[in-house]
């Protein structure tokens, strides 16, 4: 289940609280025993619980949100998991397709059905002030003639071989721009320039509703 589903659902956060992570990843590890599956990983997990799941069963990879406007990985968990050997995998490179510099406006832009209204991000002044911080990211990208979204993704693989990015898109012609981001090598001052530019906590609004963000990092 998706996290944006947890906090319309009412699933009870209690239950995920109370079980204990090394009877998950114990459970986990005996469908590698019998050769179902190959690695374990965890999703949007906090630096003790990686610990915790790790000393259980070795864990390959964790997923959590990563980008130009969500740095706080930086803090502890990308170093726990750079401690261990867990590969990061960062999801949502490209801020919720924000970092594109194709949303200016969510009537205009976004679906009625879009479940990005509901984001914090994307609401009322959070979303005029995240606006006009892209607009330093795009003008950024067009000093370097390329585009947002490439300049993001570039960032993100800058960060190490062990971060790998997974940004969602439904047009090939996206994914041919985004695999171009590859080709494209930042220098130190260009990294200097966007860690100017996209500071920790930059983004205005939490990257859930509430009750999606009683679910991550546990």
């Amino acid at each position: 289940m998706r996290y944006r589903e947890l906090g319309k659902t009412g699933v009870k956060v209690s239950a995920i609280r109370n079980t204990p992570i090394d009877d998950t990843v114990g459970a986990m590890s005996r469908l590698v025993e019998e050769g179902k599956v190959r690695y374990l990983g965890l999703s949007e997990a906090a630096p003790t619980t990686i610990r915790r799941a790790h000393l259980t069963h070795p864990i390959a990879a964790l997923q959590t949100e990563y980008s130009l406007w969500t740095r706080d990985p930086e803090d502890e968990i990308l170093p726990t998991c750079r401690e261990l050997g867990v590969s990061f995998v960062a999801y949502s490179p490209l801020g919720r397709g924000f970092l594109t510099g194709q949303i200016k406006r969510v009537e205009d832009d976004l679906a009625p059905d879009d479940w990005r209204r509901m984001n914090p991000r994307f609401q009322g002044e959070n979303f005029k002030r995240n606006l006009d911080w892209v607009r330093k990211v795009e003008q950024t990208s067009l000093d370097r003639h390329v585009k947002p979204s490439q300049l993001a993704l570039a960032w993100v693989l800058a960060q190490g071989e062990d971060v790998i990015p997974i940004p969602g898109t439904r047009r090939r012609s996206h994914l041919d721009e985004n695999l171009a981001a590859l080709e494209i090598t930042l220098s130190a001052e260009d990294l200097v320039r966007l860690n100017e530019v996209a500071p920790k906590s930059v983004a205005a609004g939490e990257r859930y509703p509430e009750g999606g963000m009683r679910v991550v990092n546990l």
